[in-house]
C-alpha cells in the first residue's frame, strides 16, 4: 500500500525546512547522526594549512552535515560511501543530519566542515555576516514549484490570479520562489489568496480541495500525489528567476584549513552523482543501506529518487559539468532578494562573497 499524502510530506522534511527560513538560526543540538566507521584522524594546528586528503596518509576527518531527516535524495553521498569513494580520496567523512538554519551557523562556525544549502539561505547568511561559501552546485534546477491537481487548469502564473495558494509562511525558499514566480507575471502574493499551513498540510489541503495550488517541491509533494493516481501540473521558477538551488557549502576558515580534502570530496561526490543518474537502483540500494527504514516504501523512494535526480542537470550544468555554479544565475537571485519586501538580505552581498569555485574539477 503506497503511504497516504501527509506521511509523503516527511520524507522530504529536510527541503520543507529549508522553505521555513531566510537565513541562519539558533543552533539546537541534534540526536540523528549516521556516522561512518571510525578510522584515524588528525589535528589541524593553528596558523597550518591543515591536512590535506592523501590516501597514503591518515584519512582527513571530514563532518558532512546533511538535511534535518535521513533521505533518498542524499543518495550520491549515501553512495560514494558504500563504494569507498570517499576512503579512496583519504577521507574519512561522517554524515550528521541538522536543520538548515542550525547548518549554515555551524558551518561557518567550522563545528561541520560541509553542509548542504540552498542559495536563498546562503545569501541573506553571507549578508549577515556568517562566513560560508557556496562551493558546488547539487540542484542545477531550483526543486521549489508551486503545483496543483491538473484538474484546476493552473498551466501558467497568471491562471494564479485570485486562486488559493497554500505555503507553509511568508518566509524562506519556497516564498521566495512564489514572489518570483508570480514577478514574472507582474504580479505580486496581493493577487492571490495565500492560505498559511505552519504544519506543512498545504499538500493534503490540494488533493482534498481545500486550494487550488500550493508551494512544494518537484521531489516531493507532486510525486506523492501522482503515486496516489492524482495528475499534477508544476510551476517552475527557473526560466523567471534562476533562484540557485542546493549545493555544498563551507566555511571560509575550514576552506582555508581543508582545502584539499574539500576537494576531493567535491570530487569523489561528483563522481558518485553521475554514477547514480547512470543508475537510480544503485542509488536506492544505497540509501537503504545507510537508512534502513527506506526499505519500507521503496516503490516510492525510488520514484522520489528520480524525480530529484530529474533536478541535478540544468542547462548550464549540462554544458559545464556537474556541479558547475551558473554565476549569472546568482547575480539575478541576489538582485532580485534584495527587492523582496521582507528584506532577507540584511546589506550589500556580492557573487564573489557567497560563491567559491576553487574545490571543482
Amino acid at each position: 500500500m503506497r503511504p497516504p499524502i501527509h506521511r509523503g510530506l516527511a520524507i522530504l522534511a529536510t527541503l520543507l525546512l529549508v522553505a521555513c527560513t531566510n537565513g541562519p538560526g539558533v543552533p539546537t543540538p541534534s540526536a540523528g547522526a549516521t556516522t561512518s566507521a571510525p578510522g584515524p584522524s588528525s589535528t589541524t594546528v593553528a596558523g597550518s594549512p591543515g591536512p590535506t586528503a592523501s590516501p597514503s596518509g591518515p584519512p582527513v576527518p571530514l563532518v558532512v552535515g546533511l538535511g534535518y531527516i535521513p533521505s533518498v535524495q542524499f543518495a550520491q553521498f549515501y553512495y560514494a560511501q558504500e563504494q569507498g569513494y570517499y576512503r579512496a580520496a583519504g577521507l574519512d567523512v561522517t554524515f550528521q543530519n541538522k536543520n538548515d538554519p542550525d547548518l549554515v551557523t555551524l558551518v561557518g562556525q567550522g563545528s561541520i566542515d560541509v553542509g548542504v544549502a540552498d542559495g536563498t539561505s546562503v545569501i541573506p547568511a553571507v549578508s549577515q555576516g556568517i562566513p560560508v561559501t557556496y562551493v558546488a552546485t547539487l540542484y542545477g534546477l531550483f526543486p521549489n514549484v508551486v503545483f496543483a491537481k491538473a484538474s484546476a487548469n493552473i498551466a501558467t502564473v497568471a491562471d494564479l490570479k485570485g486562486r488559493k495558494v497554500g505555503t507553509p509562511g511568508r518566509y524562506g525558499s519556497s516564498w521566495i520562489m512564489l514572489e518570483a514566480l508570480l514577478a514574472s507575471a507582474q504580479m505580486t502574493p496581493s493577487d492571490v489568496q495565500v492560505v498559511l499551513y505552519p504544519d506543512y498540510g498545504q499538500a493534503v489541503a490540494v488533493q482534498q480541495g481545500a486550494v487550488d495550488a500550493a508551494t512544494g517541491f518537484t521531489n516531493n509533494e507532486p510525486v506523492q500525489l501522482q503515486l496516489d493516481g492524482i495528475p499534477t501540473s508544476e510551476l517552475h521558477v527557473d526560466q523567471a528567476t534562476p533562484l540557485p538551488g542546493p549545493g555544498l557549502i563551507v566555511g571560509t576558515s575550514t576552506l582555508a584549513q581543508k582545502h584539499d580534502a574539500l576537494k576531493a570530496f567535491v570530487a569523489a561526490t561528483l563522481r558518485a552523482m553521475n554514477a547514480v543518474m547512470a543508475d537510480p537502483q544503485a542509488g536506492l540500494t544505497a540509501s537503504i543501506a545507510a537508512q534502513p527504514t527506506l526499505a519500507g516504501s521503496a516503490p516510492t523512494q525510488l520514484a522520489i529518487l528520480q524525480a530529484t535526480i530529474a533536478t541535478w542537470q540544468s542547462p548550464y550544468t549540462q554544458a559545464h559539468g556537474l556541479g558547475a555554479i551558473d554565476r549569472d544565475a546568482w547575480s539575478r537571485s541576489i538582485a532580485f532578494m534584495q527587492t523582496l519586501p521582507e528584506k532577507p538580505v540584511a546589506g550589500p552581498v556580492t557573487v564573489d562573497q557567497v560563491v567559491n569555485e576553487d574545490l571543482l574539477p
